[in-house]
């Protein structure tokens, strides 16, 4: 079939620039391509073409001034059997009328039918219009339904992924020279525990509880270093109001807290098999975030917080644990000690993690799911 992916106009694939949407088209693509004709629709960006090639699809980037209105107008001049849309709620009529043919599917990576993102006339036409609705969690797919229960009937959960390959677990034996050469460059000891996270700087995402933490933590490992990977957005480093108060709250631990900025996606995977703790402390209901697959295939044990669906790949797996007390930084920096403390503990945690992304929570798992869902809209097609 040929089959078109359309992704936001926030930022460019491939996911030069990062973007959890932009990374999973990417994982996808290499898949899909076996057994369908895949074009991507994305936005221009300084350092990429207006047209390439991508694990054997075609990528066409157009401006991203009247983002929406220049891809309907690319769709009015092509021909697709399926359209699959992420996380757009909104233009799913408009390109429904610019490939009336076409099957219709929107991937959710977000809460994008809140009230303040979609009316609910829109959303009605939207969720008539569709085939299928893809989410990323059991909780966004019940969000959605809460308001919508006619979305339910054609909503299918699937769990997103990561590349294995991309992340050497930490037990591997060079993951210890690149926990060196990442302390030299950020300038803490190698041999001092590493607690990572990772996430754009934001209230919600609860950066500056991580941060107050770590006075819990150096209670009992007064050596052990935080690295927070993350900027305000994608792409570049900017320190806006929450940036410098996370810098002022750093200050007084000195090189034990890091901030990085901005680092490529290219170099993340880096920072993830240097660290032996993961800690993602969510303060708003997530959808769930992508960090989780990417700190298991590092083979790092996980805490996480019960906010929205990030408990989903946690709780009863046997790769983390799930902090109920999601804003006391108290509690948050109680079992983060205890998990350092706990190394054998941890290190289960860890290759149980590995050993889901492997299994599991991988790209061509993805594909494969995404791939039943074009099968199954190919077949309800056929006269």
């Amino acid at each position: 079939m040929r089959i078109a992916l359309v992704p936001t106009e926030k930022l460019p694939v491939p996911p030069v620039r990062g973007g959890a949407i932009q990374i999973y088209i990417d994982g996808i693509i290499p898949f899909l391509t076996r057994y369908h004709d895949i074009t991507v629709y994305s936005v221009t960006d300084p350092e990429l073409p207006a047209e390439s090639t991508l694990g054997g699809a075609k990528v066409i980037r157009l401006p991203g001034t009247r983002y929406h209105h220049n891809v309907a107008q690319a769709l009015r001049e092509a021909e697709f059997d399926v359209l699959h849309i992420f996380n757009r709620p909104a233009w799913v009529a408009s390109f429904a009328e610019a490939q009336p043919g076409a099957r219709l599917i929107l991937s959710l990576h977000n809460e994008m039918f809140q009230p303040d993102k979609i009316s609910a006339e829109n959303a009605t036409t939207c969720l008539e219009a569709v085939d299928r609705l893809v989410t990323v969690s059991h909780f966004l797919a019940g969000s959605v339904a809460a308001r919508y229960p006619q979305a339910e009937q054609k909503t299918s959960v699937i769990y997103s992924g990561v590349d294995p390959d991309l992340y050497l677990p930490r037990w591997h034996p060079r993951a210890r020279s690149l926990r060196a050469k990442l302390a030299r460059r950020l300038g803490f000891d190698p041999d001092a525990p590493v607690i990572l996270n990772v996430g754009r700087l934001s209230p919600k995402k609860g950066t500056h509880i991580i941060i107050q933490a770590m006075e819990t933590v150096h209670e009992r490992f007064p050596d052990a270093v935080l690295i927070i990977v993350g900027s305000k957005w994608y792409g570049q480093t900017e320190w806006d109001e929450y940036g410098l108060y996370l810098l002022k709250l750093a200050a007084p631990y000195g090189g034990r807290v890091i901030l990085t900025g901005f680092v490529p996606p290219a170099e993340v995977p880096m920072y993830y098999s240097s660290a032996d703790i993961f800690a993602c402390v969510s303060q708003w209901a997530e959808p769930l975030a992508r960090v989780h697959y990417e700190a298991m295939a590092a083979g790092l044990p996980i805490i996480t917080t019960r906010r929205g669906g990030n408990p989903e790949v946690v709780e009863g797996l046997g790769n983390g644990w799930v902090i109920d007390d999601y804003d006391d930084p108290v509690v948050i920096g109680t079992h983060l000690a205890l998990l350092l403390e706990k190394q054998e503990l941890a290190d289960t945690m860890g290759r149980s993690g590995r050993k889901l992304v492997e299994e599991r929570f991988n790209w061509e798992r993805v594909a494969g799911e995404l791939l039943a869902i074009y099968a199954q809209l190919e077949g309800e097609g056929q006269p």
